[in-house]
């Protein structure tokens, strides 16, 4: 029975991180920590588990691993911290706010011997999984193309806050486009299997404003231009400015047909044939940010693979190490935008 600590009690840690670890036999939910001491005290009557004062008093008791929760801004030097007192880390995305943090984050595990994953749970998604098989598979032939979304109205309707530390970059240090972007990024070289290897790219902040009326200090939409190892190009676009239905799809347009995934209110994933035939396929559904807070599905399936890795040692899609290239991507595009210029990325 693994022992889990809670470092950040958010909405993140109370919608998806911490309900999953209950529903998980082989895991107790033993340490909560929050910057709000009382957030953590909450969990204890629910839980069983105890509130720390401190992110250290939490590292130097039992637990065996810890999901990091906490703003951006520090889930390097906290994952790092956890990692050498010896506890494996279920770090949340964006992975860190800088490459050098992200690969600083790899070696400290590798030097540790302890498991690392990403909370990147696209990658975990059926549709996006079955995609990918189909791809690999050759019988559509080579990606021509492709288009990925992720937008929804912003983080204010998952946290409840008008003014959301999303919105201050000197604590999310950067907007949408790690927020969201990442996801999207990560998918589209999931599905495709290659990287992305230059970039082209336009951070914007068109309409978020903080409670004063002041523009956000960070990026509410983000548009780029992705070139794969195949010469396939393609665009993502992220966006915190949808009042409409939310929209998290990518259809990959392919040689011998175009894959759709999440684009329709019925089929999860439609694989369309240059003959005229087409396949449905229900597999499931992407959790909305509405459904999510208003106690709707809540799995993800990121902490049973996180469990499963530690007990099992079967390496795992989400291991650290494999998200490397999804965020020398969105460093990429933060160059890109700001110099206007075309990026190769390395």
């Amino acid at each position: 029975m693994l022992k889990i600590g809670i470092i950040g009690c958010g909405k993140i840690a109370r919608v998806r991180h911490i309900p999953e670890y209950i529903e998980n036999p082989n895991v107790e939910l033993r340490a909560f920590y929050n910057r709000t001491f009382d957030v953590a005290q909450s969990y204890e009557k629910t839980t069983g588990g105890k509130a720390y004062a401190s992110i250290e008093e939490l590292l130097a008791s039992d637990v065996d691993a810890v999901s990091v929760l906490v703003p951006n801004r520090d889930h390097a030097a906290v994952t790092i911290q956890a990692l050498k007192a010896g506890k494996h880390v279920l770090c949340e995305k964006p992975m860190a706010t800088t490459l050098e943090d992200s690969l600083a984050m790899v070696e400290t595990a590798r030097e540790t011997g302890k498991v690392l994953m990403i909370g990147q749970n696209q990658r975990l998604a059926k549709s996006h999984v079955k995609a990918r098989e189909i791809i690999q598979s050759g019988e559509l032939g080579e990606v021509i193309a492709f288009e990925t979304h992720f937008a929804h109205p912003g983080p204010e309707g998952w946290t409840g806050k008008k003014d959301s530390w999303f919105y201050d970059k000197k604590v999310a240090s950067f907007g949408v486009m790690a927020d969201l972007g990442v996801h999207k990024t990560d998918v589209i070289r999931y599905i495709t299997g290659q990287k992305i290897v230059k970039t082209f790219a336009e951070l914007k902040t068109l309409n978020k404003k903080h409670p004063d009326g002041t523009p956000i200090s960070v990026d509410d939409n983000a548009f780029a231009i992705y070139t794969l190892e195949n010469g396939a190009v393609g665009t993502m676009h992220v966006s915190w400015t949808n009042y409409g239905e939310e929209n998290n799809s990518t259809i990959i347009y392919l040689e011998k047909g175009k894959i759709r995934c999440y684009d329709d209110d019925k089929y999860s994933l439609i694989v369309e044939n240059s003959d005229g035939t087409s396949i449905n396929y229900l597999l499931d559904m992407l959790t909305s940010n509405k459904e999510q807070t208003t106690g709707g599905r809540t799995s993800t399936g990121v902490v049973d693979e996180f469990v499963n890795r530690i007990l099992t040692g079967t390496p795992s899609l989400l291991e650290g190490e494999s998200i490397i290239d999804s965020m020398k991507v969105i460093f990429a595009n933060e160059i890109s935008a700001k110099d206007s210029s075309i990026v190769e990325i390395k």
